[in-house]
């Protein structure tokens, strides 16, 4: 449910473009951006800085594409949110003190301290991938094809990726008493 919420200004931004064009949805992706924010904070629901990060980067560069009317600035936005990710996972255990990915999920299942690094170098490496990958196809590729790749390339990459490393991961989970 949380990746479905996550991904519904992508979806809705896939349906606006396939139904308009590139700068309706943006309009649309902002919006539902905003909306989510409004929704958790609604409901009392801790917002992710991450979330906050995308909102400041969705209204920014989904900003500049509408008033520049350059569809350039909402390609790169997720090459830097997707950098950010990685440069943010590498950084935060020095800057925190403490393994990102342990504190989200360490009450969830209990790994050693090498499995919880060797976890946060390989999702920082897969939002490495991903910014380059998407930099790649915003730049070498039609629109059409960017628009289709950000739903259902980086969904369907993503999908595979959660999937390898909790295989890999359910391996060191250490029995529980």
């Amino acid at each position: 449910m949380k990746l479905f919420f996550d991904l519904f200004p992508v979806i809705l931004f896939f349906a606006a473009y396939k139904l308009a064009d590139v700068y309706v949805a943006t309009w649309v992706a902002i919006a539902a951006t905003i909306g989510q924010i409004a929704w958790l904070k609604a409901r009392g629901r801790p917002i992710e800085t991450m979330q906050w990060v995308s909102l400041v980067l969705i209204v920014v560069f989904g900003g500049m594409t509408l008033l520049f009317h350059d569809e350039t600035f909402i390609k790169i936005k997720p090459t830097i949110l997707y950098a950010l990710f990685a440069v943010s996972l590498l950084l935060a255990e020095r800057v925190i003190g403490r393994n990102p990915l342990r504190a989200m999920m360490g009450a969830q299942f209990d790994v050693p301290e090498a499995i919880w690094r060797r976890l946060t170098w390989l999702w920082a490496g897969f939002f490495a991938v991903m910014s380059v990958l998407n930099f790649y196809i915003a730049n070498n590729f039609s629109l059409d094809f960017w628009v289709n790749f950000k739903l259902f390339g980086t969904l369907g990459m993503t999908f595979v990726f959660v999937i390898a490393q909790a295989l890999w991961l359910g391996r060191h989970i250490k029995a529980q008493e």
